[in-house]
């Protein structure tokens, strides 16, 4: 089963048609990164007067965009392999890459839901907490970050083969996020951090952090875009004032090159 967020791609779709001001920096982010992202942008923006475009999907959508042409500046993906993707297409600037907050996964629950704690390791396992027509909502495996490291964990933890007929597969993670806060799904995997920012859901179990990958989210610059306005944000991105900001939305920090704080 499969459900989409036309609003999140929307966005990305119309930017051919759209006048950019001559002090803009487009920047394509994952939807996980919407609140974080937003807040750092304004801070930017308050700290320089540069105007930041914000454009959130799916890391495969704006992938797939950004090699399409659409005109972006800066892309972060919620994991290596879009990012990777697009480098072996020579849509990324050369040098500019960098690891810039890390994440974890969870399994969320409404918060009127009965279930506290869910085991991941033992008998029975999550599937044995559904009903016959219920779904755990997760951002698709085969495109979406966040549904690939969820695959990655539930093999790992043995319960991928039970689980997978039964995923309701989200166009993105905060699709997946409000598919479980409607309560149309009994059971979601998506970020802590996208769990953390939700009104109406619980946490009822952590992923082990040994059962998939780490979850680290790439930045670059893309390919003609090594100006230095975009190289300025890009920098700032890395340093202690969006790394502080980050951390307030729940993200944790990764080993990477701190390059600063305000430009000057």
């Amino acid at each position: 089963m499969r459900y989409l967020a036309p609003f999140l791609v929307l966005p990305v779709i119309l930017f051919a048609s759209l006048s950019v001001r001559a002090d803009t920096i487009t920047v394509f982010a994952a939807a996980s990164l919407t609140n974080a992202m937003t807040a750092a942008a304004r801070s930017y923006e308050d700290q320089t007067g540069d105007h930041i475009q914000m454009s959130f999907a799916s890391s495969s959508t704006l992938a797939r965009q950004i090699a399409a042409g659409a005109p972006a500046d800066i892309f972060i993906s919620a994991n290596q392999k879009w990012m990777d993707w697009l480098s072996d297409q020579d849509m990324i600037a050369p040098g500019t890459r960098h690891d810039v907050v890390a994440n974890s996964l969870v399994v969320i629950a409404p918060t009127d839901s009965p279930v506290e704690t869910v085991s991941l390791t033992g008998d029975p396992g999550l599937v044995a907490l559904l009903e016959t027509d219920d779904r755990i909502a997760v951002g698709d495996p085969d495109h979406v970050p966040a549904g690939i490291y969820a695959k990655q964990a539930l093999s790992k933890l043995g319960q991928w083969d039970e689980l997978s007929p039964r995923l309701a597969r989200a166009d993105n993670v905060r699709a997946a996020l409000a598919l479980v806060e409607r309560g149309e799904a009994p059971f979601g995997i998506v970020y802590s951090t996208d769990a953390a920012i939700a009104q109406d859901v619980k946490i009822v179990a952590t992923l082990p952090k040994d059962s998939h990958p780490p979850i680290t989210y790439p930045v670059a610059l893309t390919r003609d875009a090594h100006t230095d306005r975009n190289t300025k944000f890009l920098a700032w991105l890395l340093g202690d004032d969006a790394g502080r900001i980050f951390a307030d939305y729940g993200f944790d920090p990764v080993e990477t090159l701190k390059t600063g704080t305000t430009p000057q």
